[in-house]
């Protein structure tokens, strides 16, 4: 449970900080995910939803710019979509509903569709940005929403957190974030070559399937008990693998450029 614990103390302490930020005045981080503003110095920018507004024709300062290189060097650096499970709030919506799905044993999926789903809308957003001369998907973002809900203390994040969790819950297994979100996908293609990584040790595996049981992307757990290797970088970095497996044959490391048989 240490990286939950952790994930979860990570992405209320940010919320925490932008609302001491934005209602109370505290000098640390203001704004939201989009637009942020850290000391009162730094400018942090979401590099998707600039690409958005680029395309869509808008004006683009360079500190936006600066600020979204910023924040797109540190996730492409750190850890595959480290932002979906350690600071995107949306994550504990989802996993809310995971929980309540598991506890009410709902097995069938009511959507099916493929993971590689949101790989399509985020390119669709591009191309509606373009097209339309709007930030496709920053204009309907659900993250967005959410989040100005909460670090505004406004009462729609109560109605998106309760639709949010409905959907997770009833609809489809890990649906939004598995499989619709093209903001996880922008994150996955960035972070292909992150520093630190779920590394795979294939002699140490017994094939017991408890990595498999609580992952939420359970698709790049694809080489378990087959060879020795680097998770992909559709992995969330949530590390539930990593607790639940109790033959040390998953773990954090710095990113190794090699496979074992």
């Amino acid at each position: 449970m240490k990286f939950t614990i952790a994930r979860r103390v990570v992405q209320l302490a940010i919320l925490g900080l932008f609302i001491a930020g934005n209602i109370y005045g505290v000098n640390i981080l203001k704004g939201n995910l989009s637009s942020s503003e850290l000391f009162g110095v730094i400018g942090l920018s979401d590099p998707y939803a600039l690409l958005q507004l680029f395309l869509a024709g808008f004006s683009v300062g360079s500190a936006s710019v600066m600020g979204a290189i910023i924040v797109a060097l540190f996730y492409a650096l750190i850890a595959p979509r480290a932002f979906c499970s350690w600071v995107c709030p949306i994550n504990i919506l989802t996993d809310l509903g995971a929980y309540i799905r598991t506890k009410l044993k709902i097995g069938k999926n009511l959507v099916n569709i493929s993971s590689n789903s949101r790989y399509y809308l985020f390119a669709l957003s591009l191309v509606f940005s373009f097209a339309f001369s709007i930030a496709a998907f920053e204009s309907v973002s659900y993250i967005g929403a959410f989040t100005r809900g909460v670090v505004y203390l406004s009462g729609s994040a109560i109605s998106i957190a309760i639709i949010i969790i409905c959907i997770e819950a009833f609809l489809g297994k890990r649906l939004i974030c598995g499989h619709l979100c093209p903001l996880g996908a922008f994150w996955a293609l960035i972070s292909r070559y992150s520093l630190i990584r779920i590394y795979h040790n294939s002699k140490n595996c017994t094939h017991c399937n408890k990595c498999k049981a609580v992952c939420p992307e359970i698709q790049v757990l694809d080489l378990i008990g087959k060879q020795s290797g680097n998770i992909r970088s559709e992995c969330i970095s949530c590390g539930r693998c990593v607790e639940a497996c109790n033959d040390d044959a998953l773990d954090f490391s710095i990113l190794k450029f090699r496979r074992e048989e």
